[in-house]
């Protein structure tokens, strides 16, 4: 039975790395319509502050579980510190109100922020404190290879998506790419 024009046919097998296409016009319109509450929130007064009380809060939740030594309890607070961004500014796309028509539904956060202009304020901020906790982590860890090689995949694995050439870029192994409608 022949396929219509119409219906799609299934992929038989995809690449792991696929890049975003372009918005429509449409979807341009719908995301200049009304402000991105989404992602507006990074550029507030105090925005900043939060990454700095989290660091404390999670270094102090580490450091009063018994057992916990000082190295592994800085490198907790940098895998902990890593997966929470990667999730949300990374992993997690579209936004979580409906107030835009879908505009932002093929886009991470981190693509939303600054209508995905490189090198703001905000995303040197979000792409310099990944590093600096790095070199924290590495120190109060005194060196060690193993802590050291721990940290760097964590640190390397939220701040190379953070970087110009993986804009739009999705590495899926878990669910496959969309398909072209």
């Amino acid at each position: 039975m022949p396929l219509d024009a119409k219906e799609v046919r299934r992929r038989r097998s995809s690449s792991l790395v696929y890049t975003e296409p372009p918005e429509s016009l449409e979807q341009l319109s719908d995301q200049a319509a009304l402000p991105n509450l989404n992602a507006e929130w990074v550029n507030a007064k105090g925005a900043w502050v939060i990454h700095f009380v989290l660091i404390a809060l999670g270094k102090i939740l580490f450091d009063i579980i018994p057992g916990v030594s000082q190295e592994t309890s800085w490198t907790l607070t940098n895998i902990s510190y890593v997966a929470g961004s990667y999730l949300m500014f990374h992993y997690v796309r579209g936004v979580p109100f409906d107030f835009n028509s879908g505009a932002y539904d093929n886009l991470n956060m981190w693509e939303q922020i600054d209508n995905g202009d490189q090198y703001t304020p905000a995303k040197k901020f979000l792409l310099i404190f990944p590093i600096a906790l790095f070199l924290l982590s590495t120190h109060y860890t005194r060196y060690d290879l193993t802590y050291f090689i721990i940290n760097t995949l964590a640190t390397l694995a939220v701040v190379i998506p953070k970087l110009p050439a993986a804009h739009r870029l999705r590495i899926s192994f878990f669910s496959p790419p969309p398909d072209d409608a």
